[in-house]
């Protein structure tokens, strides 16, 4: 019955929250008429750009580090150009052709499917640990309002022992036992505890924030009392678009979230909602361009 319920659950969230997004824009369009760009806005907005852009290189170069840590000796180019053509397939019906694509290509490479396939899921799961990290950092300091802090805290702890390496084993060994017996493959073990991609990921969510602020500073001058609430805002309202299913690329959770958070901590509604719209397009822009750049990159075998 869940089953059934399920594709027209993920279709229930995205209209309640697009309805949402769509409400807050109708409701403030008076605001929103009201903000100008100037030459000066678009020069930050590039740089926005640019920062996204250098966002989705750097986790592509941290998703290579997950993988030699399964054993899979990849080329970086050859990871890279894999992460960012698959990254526009999150946009995709269903937001897991990314994830797809990338399992398939790594299996192509000479892995099992199933070590392909947990290096490959452990990037979401390290994201959303990062994210949550970052979130439950901000609302213990105050810099957010975030309901049900202490299940989100046991949340994070259970995803902390999940990804040791103790666990991950136990995993690895059941799901390439019968596999591994028919072709002798050598067992693949997880040696430590995975820190290194996990503060990867912790900048890579830093990194996305970044460009979100840049955004809103092309709107309006930020005070340095701001900066951190907006970070952390993005952070929460970056992992809900992450890990709420129905949303292709986080689409329409991400704004829903955002304009929840930061419209509670009385920031202006015109430059919230303009905000939210153009780094949504930067976002675009970014993973297109990521795209292009990983089709120019040579082919290595």
């Amino acid at each position: 019955m869940l089953s059934k319920i399920k594709p027209y659950l993920r279709w229930l969230i995205l209209g309640v929250t697009l309805f949402f997004v769509a409400y807050a824009f109708k409701k403030n369009w008076q605001a929103i008429a009201t903000v100008r760009l100037t030459s000066k806005s678009f020069f930050i907005l590039i740089i926005a750009l640019i920062v996204t852009l250098f966002a989705h290189l750097w986790s592509g170069w941290v998703w290579t580090w997950i993988l030699k840590e399964f054993k899979q000796n990849v080329y970086i180019k050859w990871a890279l150009k894999i992460y960012l053509i698959t990254n526009l397939a999150k946009y995709f019906p269903g937001n897991i052709g990314h994830f797809y694509g990338r399992i398939a290509a790594v299996h192509q490479a000479g892995s099992t499917i199933e070590s392909a396939s947990i290096s490959v899921l452990l990037e979401p799961l390290l994201m959303a640990t990062a994210a949550l990290f970052i979130a439950i950092v901000s609302s213990s300091f105050g810099l957010i309002e975030i309901n049900n802090l202490g299940l989100q805290l046991l949340i994070l702890i259970a995803i902390l022992c999940l990804i040791h390496p103790r666990v991950l084993n136990i995993a690895l060994q059941k799901l390439s036992k019968s596999k591994g017996k028919q072709l002798n493959l050598p067992a693949i073990q997880l040696k430590q505890y995975l820190w290194l991609p996990l503060l990867g990921e912790i900048i890579f969510v830093l990194l996305r924030g970044c460009g979100f602020l840049l955004t809103w500073l092309a709107l309006m001058k930020i005070n340095t009392e701001q900066i951190l609430p907006l970070l952390s805002s993005f952070s929460f309202a970056w992992l809900m678009g992450l890990v709420v299913p129905g949303a292709p690329g986080g689409m329409g959770i991400f704004e829903a979230t955002a304009i929840a958070l930061l419209n509670h901590q009385h920031f202006p509604a015109g430059i919230l909602l303009t905000t939210v719209a153009l780094f949504r397009v930067i976002s675009i822009l970014a993973e297109l361009l990521g795209a292009g750049l990983g089709l120019l990159l040579n082919q290595e075998k």
